[in-house]
């Protein structure tokens, strides 16, 4: 259904306050657009079924938590054909937060986040050069991260 959905004003305008706030009620959405509460429900049940939306989540500060290191570590594979196998050993180490199949000079790219170098060494040592298929790493490591958004509509 999402091919073939178009998005009007409404739609636009509901996904623009919701990006802006998550926790915002329907009924607000629903005043600020004069339309009913019914109708924001079934527009927000339509962009959820055409896969245009999906559920809401809370963010985590990890910095606040303690882990003040972030990274992304790119990967490169002997083949291509293990990037299903690495994922799944990745998936196991709790510190990766994304995983990127990419074209280019690597094979995958993953940000982590970790307490300290010490951590990251640990990771980069004893996890993720240990995975098969795992020519070689390159740690670039995030000194401020200017922006961080949802796509603009």
């Amino acid at each position: 259904m999402a091919e073939n959905f178009q998005l009007d004003s409404l739609d636009v305008n509901i996904l623009q306050l919701l990006m802006t706030d998550a926790r915002i009620s329907y009924l607000d959405i629903a005043r600020a657009n004069n339309v009913s509460g019914a109708t924001i429900h079934l527009r927000m049940s339509k962009l959820e079924s055409a896969g245009i939306i999906s559920g809401t989540r809370l963010i985590v500060n990890p910095d606040k938590l303690g882990f003040k290191l972030c990274a992304f570590i790119a990967i490169n594979l002997e083949k291509g054909g293990l990037y299903n196998d690495a994922v799944k050993v990745l998936k196991k180490i709790k510190e990766v937060t994304e995983c990127c199949y990419v074209t280019g000079a690597y094979s995958m790219f993953i940000k982590l986040h970790c307490r300290d170098t010490s951590q990251l060494r640990e990771i980069l040592n004893e996890q993720i050069q240990k995975i098969q298929g795992v020519q070689r790493t390159e740690t670039f490591i995030i000194l401020e991260q200017s922006i961080d958004r949802q796509i603009e509509l």
